[in-house]
């Protein structure tokens, strides 16, 4: 188990201190083959968990251990709690990698911290948004946010709602023979050749185009887009929506303000076949004057604290803070007035993101509308579940798939 363990700690080694993104980290590493599906397991888990596990170890320490060590107590706690692995094999495996990793020093520590963590029983904050927090392992000031504006036991019907299904997009094959072919266990979606499976393994047809992987709640904001002639995606990256929207205009242009990120577009649109797509490196806070009114519809999909898809994306939460998302609320309101002049009148600008949080979607939208009386919002509602929200739509995870976005439609009436 030693090596399972070394594995785990050497992919989050990457997330913790070299601030990796999960994937990448994972992606990056040479796994033991045989220990691979747990070795993700691991790796998501301790990052899903890592509140609930930063609060044990402050309780049960007496000052923080470095940053090599709490990693590998996290492994070690998610293990014994989470996997159901026997407390003793777990804890001679930790030893073993700490001296392993040149820390023997450390491993009387370790031993004992993992045994008081089997025989203590440690409660949670008496206090209810802490409480809430530690125990779904959600950043205090979203749970804070989401209480006020659904109350404590839709928060946590929120907070606590998990995402285990894959949503498997087609566009020029039959989705439900293809995978009745395959013998998979699927669900239809409300979106026509969309569905949901469980434990689907990509195969070379992924690489081939035949079908492609998209949140549900992305889905959700591409079917509230009007199809035209030009569309610009602003903040396009990876490229999903911008190759779903492809299908709807005659031309998409998509930009990024990062080049590695823009070539991640150009790989998607190349291996979907979709040649009406132009992705282009561009900041989209600074105007473009070839773009004023060239459009009849703008999607910004605006940078966001990403706490709506936290089930797939679980080192979004470490460190995000209320200043984090200030700061983004900058950002998006920015990014939002800036593009806003590309739209032609009588087009539509459509703002989205994959957050939950008000301050970054409804908030940013009447901001908007406050400055700008030549947009008005256009009512939607889509097939997925939701939650109307003066004419807006948010997708929460408890209803709308296990993650949750946010779209609004606005009008340019002048």
């Amino acid at each position: 188990m030693v090596n399972y363990f070394y594995d785990c700690y050497t992919i989050l080694n990457k997330v913790y201190s070299e601030k990796t993104y999960i994937k990448q980290a994972i992606n990056s590493t040479f796994i033991e083959e045989k220990n691979r599906a747990l070795t993700v397991k691991t790796c998501y888990g301790v990052l899903d968990k890592d509140i609930e596990l930063s609060y044990y170890l402050k309780n049960l320490a007496e000052k923080s251990p470095k940053l090599a060590i709490r990693t590998i107590l996290k492994i070690a706690m998610y293990a014994i709690k989470y996997l159901d692995k026997k407390e003793y094999a777990v804890t001679k495996n930790a030893v073993e990698l700490t001296k392993k990793l040149g820390k023997g020093g450390a491993s009387g520590f370790v031993n004992a911290f993992l045994r008081k963590f089997v025989r203590e029983e440690i409660k949670f904050p008496t206090d209810q948004v802490q409480c809430l927090s530690v125990k779904y392992s959600y950043p205090e000031f979203g749970v804070a946010e989401l209480i006020s504006t659904f109350g404590e036991e839709r928060t946590q019907s929120i907070i606590s709602a998990e995402n285990s299904k894959s949503t498997l997009v087609f566009y020029d094959v039959d989705g439900k023979k293809y995978l009745e072919n395959l013998g998979v266990e699927y669900a239809t979606t409300p979106f026509d050749n969309v569905f949901t499976a469980n434990n689907f393994v990509r195969n070379a047809d992924y690489d081939n185009g035949v079908y492609t992987f998209q949140a549900l709640g992305s889905v959700a904001i591409c079917e509230t887009v009007e199809s035209g002639q030009k569309l610009l995606d602003c903040c396009a990256a990876p490229g999903g929506k911008s190759i779903r929207l492809s299908y709807k205009f005659e031309s998409v242009t998509a930009l990024d303000i990062h080049e590695h990120r823009v070539e991640l577009i150009e790989q998607y649109k190349t291996r979907m076949k979709r040649d009406n797509v132009t992705a282009m490196t561009w900041d989209s806070k600074k105007v473009k004057p070839e773009f004023i009114k060239a459009f009849d519809a703008v999607l910004c999909d605006a940078p966001c604290s990403g706490l709506g898809v936290v089930n797939d994306n679980p080192d979004m939460k470490l460190n995000r803070t209320l200043d984090d998302v200030k700061s983004l609320n900058k950002e998006q309101y920015s990014i939002l007035t800036t593009v806003a002049d590309y739209v032609s009148v009588g087009g539509y600008l459509y703002y989205s993101t994959c957050s939950i949080l008000s301050r970054e979607n409804i908030d940013i939208v009447k901001a908007f509308l406050e400055k700008r009386s030549d947009f008005e919002i256009c009512p939607i509602n889509s097939k997925l579940p939701h939650e109307d929200v003066l004419g807006t739509n948010l997708f929460l995870p408890d209803i709308s798939g296990g993650l949750g976005f946010y779209v609004a439609k606005l009008k340019r009436v002048r």
